[in-house]
């Protein structure tokens, strides 16, 4: 069984309300996620003890999975990354989860937070850790193992153990079911941050999406993570497609992304094959990556330079 330690979780001090302790393996044979013993148990509030915890998550991807095994109804506040789905917009924000403030969490008197492992900064954390509240850390590795260990992990919490049994299962059907792509397809992915380009690298959701479907991310052996691109650099790249999410096309379209420098003198505008895709599909790697998978299989469906270019099929206007 995995300890706490080796997924970079971090108990801290226990709420007030009674939580019962659990780090049994779930049904599905699935292994929980041990505690060590300096640390306390792994804690689980019982099914009676559920209606009464206030819940701050904090982390699209896994506000995500806190709806996704059922237990949406205990969040009374979220991070302004937590845009799926549409009733987490509706709760109360506390910024972006990178910058947290205190005050502004320490105000929804939440019982438990759960954070991704990159919040911050860390004085944040440990401004939180100090009024007493407590915080699971999840680490949010985009990859197929670490999304069953954060469903588990969420699921113990938060006494929704069978849900997150059943998301697990549903997950793998869809993974397996995703057709992959045909022929190999030479993909950029690009986001505009600050009105700049920056691509995917390794180590991020997107390469592990276009890993599984077998196409080549053109940035996978040179950058990690997302990292600044010059226009001559994409312009040397001549990626076959582009696949980019719905906030990095807001202003301007596809034609704008598709007029910048750089971008367009490649094959993918020459032939307007861009890939939209919703921003947590794209980089949370969250419960829908079925979804994601499938989205992205459609658009680079027969996509090879030997046969033409297929018009994306969720490509925007």
């Amino acid at each position: 069984m995995l300890s706490l330690a080796a997924m970079g979780i971090i108990m801290t001090v226990p709420v007030t309300r009674a939580l019962a302790s659990s780090a049994e393996p779930s049904a599905s044979g699935h292994e929980g996620s041990g505690t060590p013993a300096a640390r306390g148990p792994l804690t689980q509030p019982s099914r009676s003890d559920v209606p009464f915890l206030r819940l701050v998550s904090l982390g699209g991807s896994l506000t995500e999975i806190v709806y996704a095994v059922g237990a949406g109804g205990l969040l009374v506040g979220t991070d302004a990354s937590s845009l799926y789905p549409p009733e987490a917009r509706q709760l109360p924000q506390v910024g972006y989860y990178r910058t947290l403030p205190v005050e502004g969490v320490a105000s929804l008197q939440p019982d438990l937070i759960l954070a991704a492992a990159e919040s911050g900064p860390p004085q944040a954390l440990e401004g939180l850790r100090k009024l007493g509240l407590r915080l699971e850390l999840l680490p949010t590795l985009p990859t197929l193992p670490a999304l069953r260990e954060r469903i588990i992990h969420v699921g113990h919490l938060l006494g929704h153990q069978a849900e997150a049994d059943a998301l697990i299962r549903k997950i793998d059907s869809q993974v397996k079911a995703a057709t992959r792509i045909r022929r190999p397809a030479r993909v950029l992915v690009l986001s505009t941050h600050a009105g700049k380009l920056q691509g995917a690298g390794r180590d991020t959701a997107a390469d592990n999406l276009l890993q599984l479907l077998g196409a080549t991310n053109l940035l996978a052996g040179s950058h990690r993570g997302y990292q600044a691109l010059s226009a001559e650099a994409v312009a040397a790249l001549q990626p076959d497609a582009i696949v980019t999410s719905n906030l990095s096309v807001a202003d301007g379209g596809v034609k704008g992304l598709l007029g910048r420098p750089g971008v367009a003198s490649t094959p993918a505008t020459r032939n307007r094959h861009v890939v939209v895709l919703d921003d947590l599909l794209l980089l949370g790697f969250g419960p829908r990556v079925g979804e994601a998978l499938q989205q992205l299989s459609d658009g680079l469906a027969d996509l090879g330079p030997a046969q033409g270019f297929a018009q994306a099929p969720r490509a925007a206007s």
